[in-house]
């Protein structure tokens, strides 16, 4: 595993174009410091007139504009290789940075509320400029019963880094601390171990090394199950907490207000899943027939069930190529910018030592929307590379055309954007390959994995989020045996009888990065079924579908999630997009039954 510092240039992104000198970046945090005090002038003044409304608006947005260059910059530094003592300082600096703006700002909210809204309509009413704001100002007011007084969010903002600190603790013990094992593959050679490497194993042929891969990953997560187990019951104690304090009637109703998503989506979503777990379990069964085995084993359930002749390794810029091929329908706009993003730094490459697990986009306002990737040259990390351009590639066209106040986006919309690009790489590779029989069975296999790892998988990972938090709201404890028990049910109902469970998968719930993030797995869910309907129209409708679908990418977070869908053709308050994005799986199950 190389070193950071032994990564060559050309593989990394270009994240000192954020700050080409560092001492900029100490200059930021104090300017971010320095406005808040004015900021803080204007407390008590709303009621003075439009103008001061608008220049605190105005004012926010240069503050928080900032802010965000420093802490994704330090964020992304650390992420680089979480082993270097220097960026987790700086980032621990830049949570602090977030913690004192917060509380230096958190007077305004309260205060804006305290107004009558009708004072509020007579300000837009005088002052055009304040419209640019019509949708914050409205997402503001459906807040109104559920924003504390101005000493009381002033507190809350004091300990917003401490009440965080659970999600830290957790990236550190699963990026930095933890070591794995070697495995040893059918040669004798020892294998290095790791987050990057362990689905690569868990894919591979050979039995015998995807169980050492299982055993040695999963025995490191039980050997501290109870750090493990009390950091995330601490986390989940947080959410119940802060919607308590909040008056909401549960954590996933603070969750989904944010996005102002009703409670049916969240519940229709598992309802729509659980009811159609009978082709899974069909896609289980000729899992096992396929890999000929007399028991069908966790480990058993990654690897591919068609092997082609020539599985040759996919240089990255062969990826880029293949990318840049299946996104041609998106239009000339969409791939010179894609082709420019991979020119110009915007992806970090490979793993190295200490480098943060996964993949990710991200990036400031301000910045390239970054690519975090761990590639290691197989045909499904090309599906990771589109998947993180479309994040990017909604990043770029949504701070080409938004203001800052709207130029980010929800996850609900963000995991849109990276699904679309995933569903039209399958659809091209699906046409190319459409008369090579072996390739075929491959890719409806691998697209069929797309669907399990992103409806089912996710959609169990949501159930399981909303049993703790219910279970903590109850009073109930966290402990490792209650979160395992728990987590094992799961598991074996939406694998179905044919998959032998085990006691390691049990821990799978302790090495899910996504549960410090309360609430969010269900949106890949939602993104995939609502990208499905969308990438249909797009290679059905043509021109009209892709121009929607543009516009969407541009709409940022404009509106509510649900209206900025609409947008693009899809209305996902209802069961309809999940339902069909279901109903393409079984047929994909059936189709490949058949072959």
């Amino acid at each position: 595993m190389a070193n950071r510092t032994e990564v060559l240039a050309q593989y990394k992104w270009n994240i000192e174009a954020m700050y080409p000198d560092e001492s900029d970046w100490d200059k930021d945090s104090e300017l971010a410091l320095k406005r808040t005090v004015e900021f803080e002038e204007i407390s008590g003044h709303l009621n003075n007139g439009p103008e001061m409304l608008l220049n605190a608006l105005k004012l926010s947005d240069l503050i928080w504009q900032t802010t965000e260059k420093v802490y994704v910059y330090a964020r992304m530094k650390k992420d680089e290789d979480n082993n270097n003592s220097k960026y987790q300082a700086m980032n621990d600096k830049a949570q602090t940075l977030i913690a004192k703006v917060s509380a230096s700002m958190s007077w305004f909210t309260p205060e804006l509320l305290s107004l009558d809204p009708d004072v509020i309509d007579g300000y837009l009413k005088e002052e055009p400029a304040l419209h640019q704001y019509d949708y914050l100002l409205k997402v503001m007011a459906r807040k109104r019963a559920h924003v504390l007084s101005k000493e009381e969010e002033n507190l809350l903002a004091q300990f917003s880094e401490v009440l965080g600190a659970t999600s830290d603790v957790f990236t550190m013990i699963n990026d930095a601390d933890m070591k794995f094992e070697d495995v040893v593959d059918k040669n004798g050679n020892h294998l290095p171990l790791s987050h990057g490497t362990y689905i690569k194993y868990m894919e591979d042929s050979d039995r015998n090394l995807r169980i050492q891969a299982y055993e040695h990953m999963y025995d490191q997560y039980i050997a501290q199950k109870n750090t493990l187990a009390t950091t995330y019951s601490y986390n989940a104690k947080v959410d119940a907490l802060s919607a308590r304090v909040r008056k909401y009637d549960s954590a996933l109703a603070q969750a989904l207000a944010a996005d102002n998503v009703p409670a049916d989506v969240y519940d229709s979503l598992i309802a729509s899943v659980n009811d159609n777990l009978d082709s899974l379990y069909k896609y289980m069964d000729t899992r096992k027939k396929s890999l000929g085995v007399d028991e069908l084993k966790m480990y058993d359930i990654y690897v591919p069930l068609v092997e082609l002749e020539d599985d040759a390794e996919v240089s990255f810029d062969d990826a880029v190529a293949m990318m840049l091929d299946a996104l041609s329908v998106l239009g000339e706009d969409y791939i010179a910018n894609v082709s420019k993003g991979v020119q110009s730094g915007w992806i970090d490459r490979f793993e190295n030592d200490g480098k943060s697990s996964g993949a990710y986009s991200f990036g400031s306002y301000d910045s390239m929307p970054y690519i975090l990737m761990n590639y290691s040259g197989k045909l499904k990390d090309v599906f990771t590379l589109v998947h993180e351009m479309g994040h990017s590639m909604h990043s770029h066209y949504t701070r080409s055309t938004q203001p800052f106040v709207y130029g980010s986006h929800s996850i609900f919309t963000a995991e849109v954007a990276s699904t679309v690009n995933e569903c039209l790489l399958i659809h091209y590779l699906l046409e190319k390959y459409k008369d090579d029989a072996v390739m075929k069975k491959y890719l409806i296999n691998l697209h069929i994995e797309e669907f399990r790892a992103t409806l089912f998988r996710q959609t169990m990972f949501a159930e399981f989020e909303k049993r703790t938090h219910e279970a903590v709201e109850t009073g109930e404890v966290l402990t490792s045996e209650w979160l395992c028990a728990e987590y094992k049910k799961l598991n074996e109902k939406y694998f179905g009888p044919l998959v032998e469970s085990d006691e390691r998968i049990s821990h799978e719930w302790s090495r899910i990065p996504h549960f410090y993030r309360a609430f969010y797995v269900y949106k890949y869910a939602t993104g995939y079924s609502a990208a499905t309907a969308i990438a249909h129209k797009i290679l059905n409708e043509g021109q009209p579908a892709v121009d929607a679908y543009l516009e969407f990418l541009k709409s940022g977070d404009s509106d509510d999630p649900i209206e900025l869908l609409k947008l693009a053709g899809v209305d996902m308050s209802g069961k309809e997009p999940v339902d069909n994005a279901l109903k393409v799986f079984a047929d994909l199950v059936d189709e490949f039954a058949a072959l």
